[in-house]
C-alpha cells in the first residue's frame, strides 16, 4: 500500500510538470508569448512590478528582476523583436534555470545594450549580440528606440547569434571550459528562457516572441585550442576590449573573413581604408562607397588618414562618419623638402642620425597637436636601416615629448602588433602619464595574427580595460572639435 502511494505521487508530480509546459512542435516556429498576459512564463520573486505586458510588449523596466519561461530546450532557435531605449541595458537568458532571485546562474546572458556606456568607475561595454563574460561583441548593428530582430541558435555546444539576421557572434564551447568561481555553470547545457529588467534607467521591450525546437545534433569541433580559449575568456570576464582597430582589406582579404576570424578567435575588429594621395580612396564620393560597402558588418568602421595632404582631400562631414580616424608620422615633407615615406627606404633619408630624430619627433608634435585624429598608429616606428638602434634613438626626452602631444590632444597610443611598437618602456610612461591604448595589427595580407605583441603588453604593462581606447560619441569626436586645419601639418 506504502510503495503504491509512492508510485501514484511520483506519476502525478511527473504529470502536473509536465502539463506546466506547453507542447512545442519540433522543426516549427512556435509562439510563446501570447502578446495579452504573462501565461507560460514566471516572474521572478524580486520586484515583479518591474515587467509588465503594455500594448503587446513585454516591458522590462526598474529594478533587478527576470521572467522565465515554463519550458526546458536544449536544441533551438529562439528569436523576439527588441526595442531598446537610451540608457537600455538587457539581456535574455538562454539554457537557464527558474530562481527567485539574483543574477542567473545557470546558462549564458546574450546582452541587450545598445548604447548605454555605464559610468566612469563601472563601464559597460559589452554590446547587444555579446555572450556576456564568455565573448564580448563591442560594436552595435542596432540604435536605441528602434525595433530589431534579435534570434539566438544553440545546438550542442555552438551558440550562435544574430541582429536582423546578421550574424555578430558565434561561440563553440570546448569540453570542460574554464569559468570562473561563482561561474562554473555558465555553460551550455539545458534549460529555459529568461527577460531581464536591469535597473530603474533601462527600458526594454519585447515582443513577437517565439521559439524552434531543434533535434540532436553533432558536436563542432571546436577552431582553437583550449589554452586560447580560456585566455580569450578571462578577458571576456575582466570586460577588456580585445580590439584590433588596424585592419585593412589587403592581399584578397574580405569583410566576410574578418568577421569569421572575429567570431573564430573572439576579437573584435575594426577595419580601415587607406584615405589620402595616392591612395584607394582619395575624395568623399569613393569614401563614401566605401562607407556603404562595409556599414552592415559587425565591425567598427576607421579611417587610416594617409599623409599630411589628407586634409586638402576630405570635407568634415565625410570624415565624421567614421566610427574613429588615426593616422601616423610616416609619410611628411623633410627638411630638404623631400617628401618622406619611412616605410619605403628609398624614400627615406638619415643624413644624420639625431638629425633625422629630432625632426621626426617635431613631425609627430605638429602633426598631433592640429589634425583630427583619435589614434596615432605604428608608433616609433624608424626607417628600416635605423630601426635597429631603437631603443638608443627613441630617448626617454623624446618619448616624454610624444606623450606630451597625446596626453594634451587626448590621442590615444597605438600598441602595434606587426611592429612590435612602442617599447614597454615607453607603454608604462603613458600610462603614467593617463594615455589610453588601441591594438592594432597593420596587416599587409590576409593574416591578421593573434595580436601577441599587444598580448604581452597587457601583462608585461598591467593594462586595464580602463586603459583602453574607446569609440567617442559624435559630439566629441576630434573632426567635430577640432574640425581640419588650414594648412598641411608637416
Amino acid at each position: 500500500m506504502k510503495k503504491t502511494t509512492i508510485y501514484f505521487a511520483y506519476f502525478f508530480f511527473l504529470a502536473t510538470l509536465f502539463s506546466c509546459q506547453p507542447r512545442l512542435e519540433t522543426g516549427e516556429w512556435n509562439t510563446i508569448f501570447n502578446g495579452e498576459n504573462l501565461d507560460g512564463w514566471k516572474k521572478a520573486g524580486e520586484n515583479q512590478e518591474s515587467i509588465t505586458v503594455e500594448d503587446g510588449m513585454i516591458k522590462c523596466a526598474g529594478e533587478r528582476s527576470h521572467l522565465f519561461y515554463n519550458g526546458d530546450l536544449k536544441n533551438f532557435e529562439f528569436e523576439a523583436e527588441v526595442k531598446a531605449m537610451e540608457h537600455s541595458n538587457s539581456g535574455i537568458f538562454i539554457h537557464t534555470e527558474y530562481q527567485k532571485e539574483g543574477w542567473p546562474a545557470n546558462g549564458y546572458e546574450i546582452q541587450v545594450n545598445n548604447t548605454y556606456r555605464g559610468s566612469e568607475t563601472n563601464p559597460e561595454r559589452r554590446k547587444t549580440g555579446s555572450i556576456y563574460n564568455i565573448r564580448n561583441v563591442y560594436f552595435p548593428l542596432a540604435g536605441d528606440g528602434e525595433w530589431f530582430t534579435m534570434r539566438i541558435k544553440a545546438v550542442e555546444n555552438k551558440v550562435e547569434i544574430f541582429v536582423n539576421d546578421i550574424k555578430v557572434n558565434e561561440y563553440v564551447e570546448p569540453e570542460n571550459p574554464w569559468r570562473w568561481e561563482g561561474g562554473e555553470s555558465c555553460k551550455l547545457s539545458h534549460g529555459t528562457f529568461a527577460l531581464q529588467a536591469h535597473d530603474p534607467g533601462s527600458t526594454t521591450y519585447y515582443r513577437n516572441i517565439r521559439v524552434k525546437p531543434l533535434l540532436e545534433g553533432e558536436k563542432t569541433e571546436p577552431e582553437v585550442d583550449k589554452e586560447w580559449d580560456t585566455l580569450i575568456t578571462k578577458l571576456m570576464k575582466a570586460g577588456f576590449p580585445f580590439i584590433d582597430f588596424h585592419v585593412h582589406l589587403k592581399g584578397g582579404l574580405t569583410v566576410n573573413e574578418v568577421v569569421a576570424n572575429s567570431q573564430k578567435l573572439g576579437i573584435n575588429y575594426g577595419i580601415a581604408p587607406n584615405c589620402g594621395l595616392h591612395f584607394p580612396v582619395t575624395n568623399d564620393s569613393t569614401l563614401f562607397e566605401y562607407i556603404n560597402d562595409v556599414k552592415n558588418s559587425p565591425t567598427f568602421k576607421g579611417m587610416q588618414a594617409e599623409g599630411r595632404e589628407w586634409i586638402t582631400l576630405f570635407s568634415s562631414e565625410a570624415v565624421a562618419k567614421f566610427d574613429y580616424v588615426f593616422t601616423d608620422a610616416m609619410t611628411f615633407t623633410d627638411y630638404k623638402g623631400r617628401r618622406t615615406r619611412i616605410w619605403i627606404p628609398e624614400e627615406v633619408w638619415v643624413d644624420d642620425k639625431q638629425q633625422f630624430m629630432e625632426q621626426l619627433v617635431g613631425k609627430i608634435e605638429s602633426i598631433f597637436s592640429q589634425e583630427p585624429v583619435d589614434i596615432y598608429v605604428n608608433p616609433t616606428v624608424l626607417p628600416a636601416e635605423i630601426m635597429d638602434e631603437y631603443e638608443d634613438l627613441w630617448t626617454e626626452e623624446r618619448m616624454k615629448r610624444v606623450i606630451k602631444v597625446l596626453a594634451d590632444n587626448n590621442v590615444a597610443l597605438e600598441i602595434n602588433a606587426r611592429y612590435k611598437v612602442p617599447s614597454a618602456k615607453m607603454i608604462k610612461m603613458a600610462k603614467e602619464a593617463g594615455l589610453k591604448f588601441s591594438f592594432g595589427t597593420n596587416n599587409t595580407g590576409r593574416d591578421l595574427g593573434e595580436l601577441e605583441y599587444c598580448l604581452q603588453m597587457i601583462e608585461e604593462c598591467k593594462l586595464t580595460p580602463n586603459d583602453m581606447f574607446e569609440i567617442k560619441p559624435d559630439a566629441k569626436k576630434p573632426i567635430n572639435v577640432k574640425g581640419l586645419p588650414d594648412k598641411i601639418t608637416g
